[in-house]
């Protein structure tokens, strides 16, 4: 019986144990279950409170930008008034504002560049003597804008390319003493082909190294007096040109260049020709050499020039106003052969030009002058004492303008340039020293010997 006792107990207490221990542990996960809901709305609570917060901040910076981006200078905003019928309101309010503004071309060019530059000089002592403007013609110190030009520059996929220049520092139109605005390139040039190209329109004559080099890019601040008194500088007309070896020998493209054209002959911005007759100008350049010389880049080019024109009484046929034949018709014949050197910092280029210039009798008026030659030359030398930085450079040059007796006029210069940003940023200064050969020959007319001082400073973009 104790044992049936026993039996009974131990059997009750294991149902006893298997029924509670499902309890506690239900119990128990009811409990935990119950912490991590209660940590759940805690934290939703916290990012509830966070998200207000960032609400207000927001509304904060969006008042501040606002307030920012009302004009609080009394410039920047404008009165406006209002009226009920019986009074007038006025107050401050921001001006609308307007949208940006933008420049596109009107065409379907595929390249178009805006650029142009300044060159401001400052010239002392004896002024332009070394163009002959002594005596009577002297000019006084001064601080000059010599060239403002912009130009705008573009490309066709129809293989067309043009330019506009114009030149804020011209004197023509207003007087001699005072600016103006003016015309200098303004051309259409047809490629397709490049040994065989079409110009139309103004630009320089190719006619003269010197003349045809850019402004930007001379080693001296002015242009010799040869060149000045010679070349026909800008003209109306149209050009074929080109580089005959371009597709049948790439490698040497450059090898050799033609330029043949027709123009009025009577200068640029014009829109009469002086007569029926043009003037016809050619030039040919040779590249025989381009490589390494002595472990250095070097080049050698040689060029020649030829020109005729039968002009009317008044043309001007003397860009610098040195050949004096405005009193009657002429016909005139130049030639001229140029040649550049350059070993890594050092730069060779000397030209010689002639000019004929014969008196035309013209519906039985006599041209009023004696046929004369005119020729001149000069020489310059240039090295880099500061690669790409510090150069110095010297010219020697001589005209020589045939219309009177011993009338040589030489000069000799001297400069140094400092390129601060390559030819973008440029100064530059040159001293001149010029003597002539009809003031020594007469001394009555005064001195014959001249010095003067050239700065420059420009500025390309």
């Amino acid at each position: 019986m104790p044992n049936q006792k026993f039996f009974c107990r131990t059997v009750g207490l294991c149902l006893a144990a298997i029924i509670i221990l499902p309890l506690q542990l239900l119990s128990a996960e009811t409990s935990s279950d119950a912490d991590r809901l209660a940590k759940l709305e805690q934290a939703v609570a916290q990012l509830q409170k966070r998200n207000a917060e960032l609400e207000k901040e927001v509304s904060s910076l969006k008042k501040q930008a606002a307030v920012a981006s009302q004009p609080a200078a009394e410039g920047r905003t404008k009165t406006q008034i209002t009226s009920d019928g019986k009074t007038y309101v006025e107050k401050n309010v921001a001006p609308e504002e307007k949208p940006p503004a933008y420049v596109v071309q009107r065409g379907s060019e595929i390249n178009l560049t805006l650029g142009g530059f300044i060159q401001v000089n400052f010239e002392d002592g004896d002024v332009s003597a070394f163009e002959g403007r002594f005596g009577q013609t002297a000019l006084k110190d001064r601080f000059r804008l010599r060239r403002a030009r912009i130009n705008l520059t573009g490309d066709f996929t129809e293989n067309f390319d043009f330019k506009i220049e114009g030149d804020f520092e011209t004197s023509d139109g207003i007087s001699s003493g005072r600016t103006a605005f003016e015309a200098t390139d303004i051309f259409i040039n047809w490629h397709q082909f490049p040994e065989a190209q079409i110009k139309i329109g103004q630009w320089k004559a190719p006619f003269g190294l010197e003349q045809l080099t850019p402004d930007t890019t001379l080693f001296m601040i002015e242009r010799s007096l040869p060149t000045g008194a010679i070349t026909p500088e800008r003209q109306i007309g149209v050009q074929l040109w080109g580089k005959p070896f371009t597709n049948i020998w790439p490698e040497q493209k450059d090898l050799l260049t033609y330029y043949a054209g027709i123009f009025n002959g009577n200068g640029r911005n014009t829109t009469n020709n002086d007569n029926n007759n043009f003037m016809y100008v050619g030039r040919l350049e040779f590249l025989p050499f381009k490589g390494k010389l002595f472990g250095q880049d070097s080049s050698l080019k040689l060029g020649g020039d030829v020109l005729n024109s039968r002009d009317d009484k008044g043309t001007n046929i003397s860009q610098s106003g040195n050949l004096l034949v405005n009193t009657g018709a002429d016909e005139r014949t130049a030639w001229s052969v140029d040649a550049s050197f350059n070993l890594g910092p050092f730069d060779l280029i000397g030209e010689y030009l002639e000019e004929y210039v014969d008196g035309r009798t013209v519906n039985g008026a006599p041209p009023g002058f004696t046929n004369f030659t005119t020729n001149g030359f000069y020489v310059q030398g240039s090295y880099f004492l500061i690669p790409k930085k510090l150069q110095a450079a010297v010219q020697w040059q001589d005209l020589n303008p045939g219309q009177k007796g011993n009338d040589g006029i030489h000069s000799i210069t001297g400069g140094l340039n400092y390129y601060i940003h390559g030819n973008d940023i440029k100064l530059m200064v040159d001293y001149i020293h010029t003597w002539s050969d009809f003031r020594e020959a007469n001394p009555g007319f005064g001195e014959d010997q001249f010095d003067e001082v050239i700065a420059r400073v420009q500025v390309m973009f």
